[in-house]
């Protein structure tokens, strides 16, 4: 089959289209057809090499995060799906891999897509979907009421964000450029304030809770407007120790993780706040009230840019820019 592969790390490294066997099938995996895959900037970050540290994935690697498309068999364990079914999916790490013809998925990761969405639409959703739900609900455990700053409203994580914290009925602050301030409101944001000519940190105060995508500077600023009690979880680093064992993380990756986040702990505790780090994982559960809250029309897809399959390269190179508003997808079929 036809795949998207990366030969070596590095920011400007082109992926390389080339023939790969196609996946193995276990008895707990489902074969997915690809019809449309979200691009995200998760790829580009590994793409770079950024994240060797947490997943060291060996070259050559089929790359992708995000995929739609047609189940074609499945495994002899596998009881949820049958072929012919429409899914969506955030693989598990190390199972990546939807810039590609086919790929296996655990039957644990993978849901029915929402009837209400294309395949092109349902691809760019898993990651963002997934990435806010569990930093948001998960995590944070947004209640209603409560004041939350978003972070990168007009982005793939920013859009959806702020649609799942208004639909629990939260206070929604963001951040965006001047051409985008009346359409982050669009979608639910109550107070936005322009980056080019507004200083956040004047701006907001008091807020229980932080969605941090941004830089090291940003984020020493963002602990400043949360209230006492308040949290900050970063979804950009750095990792934290709470991380490190979540993965099971040799002693000296632990170490590194401990120096790494000693900062951003030390400044949230001198402020009475916490900092967490989240790391997305794949979950089809999540997937599933995701797509619900999608099909009653509680959230709606972001879309930017979709690209043939030929052209993924310049879809990451999309991405890499910043200026995407919403998500980038590639289509196959």
């Amino acid at each position: 089959m036809k795949a998207f592969l990366l030969d070596r790390y590095g920011s400007d490294v082109a992926l390389r289209l080339g023939e790969v066997a196609d996946p193995d099938v276990g008895d707990d995996d489902v074969l997915v057809e690809v019809h449309a895959a979200g691009v995200n900037l998760l790829d580009a970050k590994i793409r770079s090499g950024e994240f060797k540290l947490i997943l060291p994935y060996r070259t050559p690697l089929v790359m992708g995060h995000d995929v739609a498309g047609v189940v074609l068999r499945t495994g002899a364990g596998v009881t949820r799906f049958k072929p012919g079914d429409e899914v969506y999916a955030r693989p598990a790490d190390h199972r990546i891999g939807t810039f590609a013809e086919r790929i296996a998925i655990k039957e644990r990761d993978l849901a029915l897509k929402p009837t209400s969405l294309t395949m092109v639409e349902a691809a760019s959703i898993p990651l963002v979907g997934l990435t806010a739900w569990q930093a948001l609900v998960e995590v944070g455990k947004l209640e209603p009421g409560q004041k939350v700053f978003i972070q990168a409203g007009s982005g793939g994580v920013g859009t959806f964000a702020i649609q799942l914290a208004k639909h629990r009925g939260a206070v929604v602050a963001t951040t965006t450029s001047t051409s985008n301030v009346a359409w982050v409101r669009g979608l639910g944001a109550d107070v936005v304030v322009d980056y080019t000519s507004e200083d956040f940190e004047t701006k907001l105060s008091g807020y229980d809770l932080v969605l941090h995508s941004q830089d090291d500077a940003t984020l020493a600023k963002s602990l400043r407007v949360l209230r006492p009690g308040g949290r900050l979880i970063s979804i950009s680093g750095p990792p934290d120790p709470a991380f490190a064992r979540q993965i099971a993380a040799p002693w000296y990756v632990r170490l590194v993780m401990w120096v790494l986040s000693f900062g951003a702990r030390r400044r949230a505790e001198s402020l009475g706040t916490r900092f967490s780090f989240l790391f997305m994982r794949a979950n089809g559960e999540q997937l599933r009230e995701i797509a619900a809250l999608i099909d009653a029309g509680k959230i709606r897809p972001v879309m930017d840019t979709v690209f043939p399959f030929a052209s993924t390269n310049e879809a990451l190179a999309r991405v890499v820019t910043g200026r995407a508003r919403g998500k980038v997808v590639i289509q196959l079929y």
